[in-house]
Parts: C-alpha cells; structure tokens; sequence
C-alpha cells in the first residue's frame, strides 16, 4: 500500500477575466498549498473501489482515466481521511484526485510521463496539475497552466470557515462575475498582480497581491483587524485565510473568531 498527503491549498490572488472560447474563464492564479489536508492511500487490488469519504467522485473519475490512458484495468482500492473541509475553495478534492494519481501512477509497469499526468489531469480540473507540481505556482490560462514561483513562506496561517455560510456553487459564483462586469479592466489587474510578485521578496510583499476578483467576506477585513498582513477568500470561498508574522498573533486571531467560524492554525507547505 502507498500513502501521501493530499495538502489543501489557497489562492494568494485571484484574477478573473472573459470567459475563453472554450466556456472556461481567463484567469491568473497563485496558489500556495499549505500543511493542512487529507490522507490517500492505494493498494493494487482485483477492482476499483474508493472508501473513507462518501462524496467523492474525483479520486474515482482520475483512477478511471489513469486506467484508460495507460491501457490496463482499473485495479486499485483507494483510502480517504478527509480533514479538508469540502466546497471551500481550498482544493481538496482536486488535491485527492493528485495525490491518487501520483500514486497509482508508480503501480504501473509502465508510468505515464510526468507531462502525460500533467495533461491528464487538467481534463480532469484545472486545480489539479497545480497538486502535481512542488511550491507556489501561478496559474495562468484556465488555471492549468503553471509557471513555478519563488514565493516566501516564512509566515502563520489561519484558516478561517464562516459558520452558517452555504456555498453558492462555483458556477454560480462565476455567473454572478460576469453579471457585474467583472472582466472590466482584467488586463490593468492581472499586470498588478504580476508586478506584486516581481517585487515579493518578503511575506509582508504579499499584502500587495491584488484582491479575490471572484469573492469577498467580512472576516477577511476582520482578520487584518486582527494583524493579519494580507487576508482574503480562497478560491470561490467561502474559507478565508489570514497571513501573520507571528504564531502568538495568529492563535490570538484564532480565539478571537471562534463564536464565528471554524478555524485552523497552518503554515506554507511545498509539496504533498
């Protein structure tokens, strides 16, 4: 049986602009991973079955086209813990769905190439190559395409899921862009976006990251209330997280949100 991690993500920035030929949005992304997320686990076995958390359906989805691309059956018996929290934003199915295919990949007598799994996977969700390549990365295109980032990672972060928010779904939350004339002036945000990390050499670099195009929250503005040098939504949210210098300031925020969402203290990781 192999084993790994399957560690969430956040979005450091989110550019949104038109939506492409293809029905899918332009954007301009960075994701950072961090240590918080869920186990995954695949055993060769005589056929395919995926246990521990009812509501998947990528881990099952990548196993099959893992099979179909390779030419062989099937034949893997794969194992969720999930601590993820679920249509969040913080990426952890997509992160399952990596980390099942990075190991079952390894089962086969002959792997797929680093790039066939990279194009694989972005048929699948364009959140999941990001999960097969190590550190921060800035997404471009759908999302699926990848520049490697040097990004610092000295910092605490909280994690932060409002109590009593139901998630719109993410299409809906992308409808609602488009509604508002969210594309307007995408290529004025995205040089923004690409000028901050140019200039990012320290966390605090990072507050000058453009804002979540897509989603807004009031614990983000709360957050910075708090010290956080830069908070913002994750994704289509509706988690929030809060970057800080300091872990006595970081637990501080912590307690002080607890009446009003779920919390986790983590910190920048580099790969799963």
């Amino acid at each position: 049986m192999r084993r790994a991690p399957a560690p969430a993500k956040i979005n450091l920035a989110l550019v949104v602009g038109p939506v492409r030929g293809d029905g899918k949005h332009e954007v301009a992304t960075v994701l950072q991973r961090v240590d918080l997320g869920d186990r995954v686990s695949i055993a060769e076995a005589p056929s395919l079955s995926v246990t521990g958390f009812a509501g998947d359906t990528l881990v099952r989805e990548a196993l099959l086209a893992l099979a179909a691309a390779a030419g062989v059956e099937p034949r893997w018996r794969a194992a969720i813990v999930k601590r993820t929290p679920v249509a969040a934003g913080l990426g952890g199915g997509s992160s399952d769905a990596a980390t099942a295919l990075r190991l079952a990949n390894a089962t086969l007598s002959s792997p797929l190439s680093a790039a066939a799994l990279h194009a694989l996977a972005a048929g699948l969700g364009v959140d999941i190559p990001f999960f097969l390549a190590d550190g921060p990365q800035l997404g471009r295109g759908d999302g699926a395409t990848l520049e490697p980032l040097d990004l610092p990672q000295d910092y605490w972060i909280v994690l932060a899921l409002p109590r009593g928010v139901a998630k719109p779904s993410t299409g809906a939350v992308y409808r609602r862009f488009d509604e508002r004339d969210g594309p307007v002036g995408w290529e004025e945000r995205r040089d923004e976006l690409e000028r901050a990390l140019a200039a990012a050499r320290r966390p605090r670099d990072l507050a000058a990251l453009p804002p979540n195009d897509l989603a807004s929250s009031p614990l983000a503005a709360e957050l910075v209330r708090l010290g956080a040098f830069r908070a913002d939504v994750s994704g289509a949210g509706p988690a929030v997280y809060g970057l800080f210098h300091h872990r006595r300031s970081a637990e501080a925020a912590r307690r002080a949100l607890r009446n009003v969402a779920r919390s986790w203290l983590t910190v920048p990781a580099w790969y799963g």
